[in-house]
């Protein structure tokens, strides 16, 4: 890449990140209140991870902020991004025992689903052009964060999905169970920011 699209680049790299934090605060704010209305454990967990997810985009705008001068920042920003993962990580396994234990079984949230299907068509839009920009500042942090943004996909279908089963067929087991199921997925992500890897091959960022 030439001297002059860097700059591009990490303007770009930028406002994505300010846009996931606007997302995630107002995402944090809607499913935290929707579970409190409801009830529901696994809403209330959902806010938490945009907690975390804005956690993350802070930590990007902090290795975009100088500049070029940014890269020496690149691998502290990608154990930051790596240990929200696993922060995470623990927070999910804990709420999801904690459901199952309890068998605590939300009730009807039409506004909670609301919040997960608008997550869930955001959030793998926002992480391609993460990725196309990691790509070409070849960025791990970036990289890393995009995987994180992945993930918030992921646990708003597992969301959405366990919400409807809950409504539909009041099978409340059924997001404890499917977010047990992330857990072991994102911890392998954090351990690999710890150790200072992007979730792509090699030491680039360029394949998704």
């Amino acid at each position: 890449m030439s001297s002059k699209a860097i700059p591009q680049s990490l303007a770009r790299g930028r406002r994505l990140e300010y846009f996931t934090l606007a997302w995630n605060s107002l995402e944090a704010a809607a499913a935290i209140v929707a579970g409190l209305l409801a009830g529901s454990i696994a809403l209330v967990g959902f806010g938490f991870d945009s907690v975390i997810e804005c956690a993350s985009g802070a930590t990007l705008l902090w290795r975009l902020r100088d500049g070029e001068a940014g890269e020496h920042r690149e691998r502290t920003a990608l154990k930051l991004v790596g240990a929200s993962f696993l922060l995470l990580a623990a927070y999910i396994a804990g709420d999801a025992i904690a459901a199952l234990l309890h068998r605590d079984a939300p009730r009807e949230s039409i506004f909670g689903i609301c919040v997960a299907a608008a997550s869930l068509v955001a959030m793998p839009l926002l992480a391609r052009a993460k990725r196309k920009i990691a790509r070409e500042l070849n960025s791990g942090a970036m990289q890393a964060d995009s995987r994180q943004t992945d993930l918030c996909a992921y646990l708003s279908a597992i969301l959405l999905v366990g919400l409807v089963l809950n409504a539909t067929l009041h099978w409340w087991w059924a997001d404890p169970v499917a977010a047990l199921i992330m857990v072991p997925i994102i911890v392998r992500e954090g351990w690999d920011g710890l150790r200072g890897k992007a979730c792509c091959d090699g030491h680039t960022c360029g394949t998704t």
